[in-house]
């Protein structure tokens, strides 16, 4: 039996919403990890036959259309593990009463790829919550072994497509854990995540340098899903062995970017090699730059790849930046890449001392004279300040309340600066 309610939010204007009509495509596993073939399921006193001229049905779409309604299949000898929402079939939050141990089920055995990777990313949000709340009260941090068992079998799992082996290993950001935190701690968020980060690094390191050399490739450079996905796939799992920063790791990055035969592979060594501050990063970086300086594009990329950084103090970096022959505060896209990557740091954008909070007020009243549209998009970043700690509220709305007190502010960012104090 499935038990289905739906709630919609009340909108301007609109404060009591009718129930949608939203499709949800479901299927069910049996204990071995194997789709169950769907016989019939009753719902509004009507059975529905699922099966059709002999053929399984191992999916279908349940139709809800009440605030709540129930939905029945009939014909199961053991209790199935259901797999809801299977292909993202409608844009809505799901909240469902599957335990993380059908979570775990689904991840290593869900034949839907959608519904495996969603599996995956709930139970990392769950595992960096509860290590945040460790992390705050200092508590040894440790990592489910089920979770690390997981992601194994996933990367081991040669009958999956290699994009989506590289999105499922992928840890969910740090912005997404502390938008569903009541006061969101940039510091713990960052610090359980490069924990966790490590410790798969190091726990499964011979599955990540297994998956590097697998997906190696010297041919010429083709535009395609396969190839594609095979590179996102060796970039992932290069990223991961880099964090360990151990000679070991550090040479096979760095061989990575030496030989790598196109801008995708070399930039994706990049990455994994500027994870870490040192000598071999400002070489490796520089000498990007001199072998690209040309494309702008690829230019932009490497400004934000630096801004973005998660080294600590990494607000003077972006400002000796702001200094290079290639950046122009007058280009906007230039503008989005490094002053716009930098707010994509939430551990250094948000730093308690204060410091990336000034860097972008101040740059926001340059900016203002120069391209008032460009300055008011850049201001939205304090546009969250109220979800911080009372150290950073203070610090965001003395920077807004300055922003605002300058005298010839344009519109764009008066608009933004003052809805943001609101």
């Amino acid at each position: 039996m499935e038990y289905c309610s739906q709630e919609v939010p009340p909108t301007p204007g609109q404060s009591l919403k009718e129930p949608m009509f939203i499709p949800v495509a479901i299927g069910l596993l049996d204990s071995g990890g194997k789709d169950i073939p769907l016989s019939s399921v009753h719902h509004d006193g009507k059975m529905e036959l699922l099966s059709t001229n002999g053929h399984s049905t191992y999916t279908t779409v349940l139709r809800v259309t009440k605030k709540e309604e129930i939905f029945v299949f009939s014909g199961l000898s053991e209790r199935p593990v259901p797999s809801l929402l299977r292909g993202f079939s409608a844009p809505i939050r799901l909240e469902s009463d599957l335990s993380d141990e059908d979570l775990f089920f689904l991840l290593a055995h869900d034949s839907d790829e959608f519904n495996r990777w969603e599996a995956g990313q709930i139970l990392a949000r769950k595992l960096m919550l509860s290590l945040v709340a460790d992390f705050q009260q200092n508590k040894p941090l440790n990592l489910n072994h089920k979770f690390v068992n997981g992601l194994k079998s996933i990367l081991g799992d040669k009958n999956l497509d290699k994009e989506f082996i590289a999105k499922a290993v992928t840890l969910p950001g740090e912005g997404e854990i502390m938008d569903v935190m009541r006061v969101a701690d940039p510091d713990a968020v960052h610090a359980v995540r490069t924990f966790i980060r490590k410790q798969l690094a190091l726990l499964l390191k011979a599955e990540f340098i297994r998956t590097v050399e697998e997906n190696r490739s010297f041919e010429q450079y083709k535009f395609d899903h396969c190839n594609m996905a095979r590179r996102a796939l060796k970039n992932i799992a290069l990223a991961y062995i880099a964090s360990l920063d151990d000679s070991e790791c550090s040479a096979l990055a760095l061989n990575e970017y030496r030989t790598a035969t196109n801008m995708t592979d070399q930039f994706g060594a990049l990455t994994a090699i500027a994870q870490n501050p040192g000598g071999i990063r400002d070489e490796v970086l520089s000498d990007f730059y001199d072998k690209w300086q040309n494309d702008f594009l690829v230019v932009n990329k490497w400004f934000a790849l630096q801004a973005t950084s998660d080294i600590p103090g990494n607000v003077e970096n972006v400002k000796k930046l702001l200094e290079h022959p290639a950046f122009d505060l007058r280009n906007p896209n230039k503008v989005y890449s490094l002053i716009g990557g930098f707010c994509g740091s939430p551990v250094n954008f948000h730093a308690k001392d204060g410091s990336g909070y000034k860097f972008l007020g101040d740059l926001v009243v340059q900016l203002d004279k120069i391209n008032p549209q460009v300055a008011s998009r850049m201001v939205s970043a304090f546009s969250r300040w109220k979800q911080f700690d009372e150290t950073r509220q203070a610090l965001a709305k003395a920077h807004l309340e300055k922003i605002l007190s300058n005298d010839g502010l344009s519109e764009n960012v008066f608009e933004i600066a003052s809805k943001s104090l609101a």
